[in-house]
C-alpha cells in the first residue's frame, strides 16, 4: 500500500511540474548558435551548450528562421 501511495504521489508531483515548464522548442526564440563550419548540421540556444563543445571554427549568432533556412536542426542536447 506504501509503495502504491508514493508512485501516485511521484506521478502527481511530476504531472504538476511538467504542466508549469515550457518546452524548448516552444519558447520563443529570436536567435540561436551554429558552429560556423561546412560539416555543422545542428543549432543551439545556448553558446555554451555542449553540442558546440567540439567546434574547430567560429561560434556565430543567428536568427532561428536563418539557421533553419540554412538546413540546420535543433540540437540533441538541448
Amino acid at each position: 500500500m506504501k509503495t502504491k501511495t508514493l508512485t501516485t504521489l511521484a506521478l502527481l508531483s511530476f504531472l504538476t511540474l511538467m504542466s508549469f515548464s515550457t518546452p524548448i522548442e516552444d519558447a520563443p526564440q529570436t536567435s540561436v548558435y551554429l558552429c560556423d563550419s561546412s560539416g555543422g548540421k545542428k543549432y543551439h540556444y545556448s553558446k555554451g551548450c555542449r553540442g558546440l563543445s567540439n567546434c574547430q571554427h567560429e561560434i556565430i549568432k543567428v536568427s532561428l528562421e536563418d539557421a533553419k533556412k540554412r538546413g540546420k536542426t535543433l540540437c540533441g542536447w538541448e
